[in-house]
Formats: structure tokens, C-alpha cells, sequence
């Protein structure tokens, strides 16, 4: 039997190392599986590429890139924010290829109000970060809003992350068309046909976790709740994921049960 391929997705300016330790904690989790982290143009190793201005394009960019590389369906999505859009997109195109879909944080027309996508307390920031704001300053911004668990301050995490903006740097312009793609893009009016699991960090201050119950409601999907964690539950609970993901799949992983102060289901 041919190994399980899942591929990940990251968000808006994120890029495969903004995953961390996260693979190898799915990785681990999954024995066997094959964890690939491809960039989205104008992201990452394709920085000085064009960002699509449309989720559909992200979609056959990154089909494209795996096919180029051997990697051949099917696949298992797992996607954060923006990347979850495009996980969508993916599997209501071509739902032959996907085998299952884990949306993480992530938010859409029509089931979603704009002030819940892109929380409307963080407007001012992000507006004065596009228009003034520096690497630093942005990455700073960025791990403030993205991540509860180091959202005092994370120096070394902070300096990571300021490396790979300085040697991949993410052009504004490719900022605002990825925000566009995001801002424009609407969901079919039906969940895809494969197993779809919805994650949320309750203390997102980015997007409100609220859209992932909503969705997962209106889409009748397996929905989980970390009730700790921000918008980037995989650099904040990574673990919590990887075991929560593996036991949704009905792998065994009683060892790594969780309590019931960190997980709800969505209702």
C-alpha cells in the first residue's frame, strides 16, 4: 500500500518553515506518512513570483509544482487560514485527488461576516504595518496576533522569523494580493465530498474562531476546539494536532490522549 501524502498549507506571507516542528510532530503521529510543505507563489522559495489574485490559481499553482516534483494524488490536505481556502477550492475542483481535508483557522464567504474573517480591532495595525511598517516591526505584529502561546514574546522565535523574511522577503505587493485573493474568495455552496475535519484556537486574535464553528455547522463537519491556543494552532499546540488529526483518522494514540480542559467540539 502506497504511503499517505499529506500536504500542508500555510497562510497569508507564511512559508514551509513558518511550520516549525510541526511536521515531524504529524509525521511522528502518522507513522509512514509523507509530509510535504510546499510554498505558495510569492511565499517562501517562490517569493519573487507573482501572488495569484485568486484562490482557484493558488490551487492549480500548487498542483502543478507536486506533479512537477513526481508527487501524484492523492493527497490529504491540511491548510491554515488563507491555505484552508485553498484546500477547499482544491478539493471542490477536483475531489478525486483529495482523500481528506483538515481546515485550520480558517474563514469564508458565505458563511462568514467580514469583521469575524479579519477581527476589526486589528485593522489600524495592519494598515499602519502595509503602509510604514518595517521586517521587524511586521514579524512582530505577526506573532502577536497569530500566536497566544508566545504572544508576550518569543526573541529566538522572533529572529527566526526575521531571517526568513530578510532572505525570502514577502513584497507588500504580494501582501495585498494575497489579502484580495482571500478577501474575494467564496466558498461552494456545498462541503466537499471526502472527510473534512474543522480545528480552531478559541483565542485567535486574528480571525474569530467563530467562523470555524460556522463553517463546520453549516457543513455538517468533525469540528474541534483548543481552547488555549491562537490562530496558528500548529506553532501553538502542534502536538495537541498531530495526535487530534491521527485519532479523527482512527489511528490508535491512546498514550497521547488529551484532556477535556483542551479540546470541545464545536456546537
Amino acid at each position: 500500500m502506497t504511503p499517505p501524502t499529506w500536504i500542508l498549507l500555510r497562510g497569508l506571507m507564511r512559508e514551509q518553515r513558518h511550520w516549525g516542528d510541526f511536521p515531524a510532530s504529524l509525521a511522528s503521529a502518522l507513522p509512514g506518512a509523507s509530509i510535504i510543505t510546499p510554498d505558495l507563489p510569492g511565499n517562501g522559495t517562490r517569493h519573487a513570483q507573482d501572488s495569484a489574485t485568486r484562490v482557484a490559481a493558488m490551487v492549480e499553482s500548487c498542483r502543478a509544482d507536486l506533479l512537477a516534483r513526481g508527487i501524484a494524488p492523492p493527497y490529504h490536505l491540511l491548510a491554515l487560514s488563507l491555505g484552508g481556502m485553498v484546500a477547499v477550492e482544491w478539493a471542490s475542483r477536483y475531489p478525486q485527488e483529495i482523500a481528506s481535508c483538515v481546515l485550520i483557522n480558517t474563514s469564508m464567504r458565505p458563511y462568514n461576516p467580514f469583521y469575524r474573517r479579519l477581527r476589526w480591532q486589528n485593522y489600524g495595525a495592519l494598515l499602519r504595518q502595509l503602509l510604514l511598517g518595517d521586517a521587524l516591526s511586521q514579524e512582530a505584529l505577526i506573532l502577536r496576533l497569530t500566536s497566544r502561546r508566545h504572544a508576550g514574546g518569543n526573541p529566538a522565535l522572533l529572529a527566526d522569523w526575521l531571517s526568513y523574511q530578510r532572505q525570502y522577503p514577502v513584497s507588500r505587493r504580494n501582501a495585498l494580493r494575497q489579502l484580495l485573493s482571500a478577501a474575494r474568495y467564496r466558498a461552494p455552496a456545498s462541503r466537499p465530498a471526502m472527510p473534512v475535519l474543522v480545528m480552531a484556537g478559541a483565542q485567535d486574535q486574528l480571525v474569530d474562531h467563530r467562523c470555524s464553528q460556522q463553517l463546520a455547522r453549516a457543513w455538517q463537519a468533525d469540528c474541534l476546539i483548543h481552547r488555549d491556543a491562537g490562530h496558528d494552532l500548529p506553532l501553538d499546540e502542534g502536538a495537541w494536532v498531530a495526535h487530534s488529526v491521527a485519532r479523527w483518522l482512527g489511528v490508535a494514540a491512546a498514550e497521547h490522549e488529551q484532556t477535556d480542559t483542551t479540546q470541545s467540539l464545536c456546537q
